[in-house]
């Protein structure tokens, strides 16, 4: 009886830190957007042109806090650049498939995104409208 305890409480344990939480601090390191896929990667211009947009990116971290109680903040623009959509905290929901960035007083849907891959160290979402703008996110608490 004693081991088929172990055994149970070891297996729930190890169900338990299986599972990883999206909440904590995301640092943005790689985004690819439409327009790389539309252009290609055959002349070399189109890929000097492509290097020079990336490099105009903003020199302070892109951070995506995901905070308890479905609240979030971002430090600059990472889920929107829409004008309608001038706040820089909101709220969130997932679902362990669809992570929703939700209008903080409103609470409609700003930006849809599919989880392609959640683990400890880093957070992979593409938007669910436009396949190919993926974000690559490195946890940094």
């Amino acid at each position: 009886m004693k081991t088929a305890l172990l055994v149970l409480s070891i297996c729930l344990l190890a169900m338990g830190t299986s599972a990883q939480s999206i909440i904590g601090k995301w640092q943005l390191v790689r985004q690819s957007n439409c327009v790389e896929d539309e252009m290609g990667d055959d002349d070399a211009d189109t890929q000097e042109l492509v290097a020079d947009m990336k490099g105009m990116s903003a020199a302070t971290p892109q951070v995506l806090t995901l905070k308890e109680k479905n609240a979030g903040e971002e430090n600059t623009k990472i889920i929107t650049k829409r004008k309608a959509y001038n706040s820089k905290s909101f709220f969130y929901k997932y679902d362990g498939e669809i992570l929703y960035f939700l209008d903080k007083k409103s609470h409609t849907i700003i930006e849809s995104f599919t989880v392609e891959k959640l683990s400890t160290d880093s957070l992979i979402i593409s938007n669910t409208s436009r396949g190919c703008e993926t974000r690559i996110f490195v946890r940094i608490n």
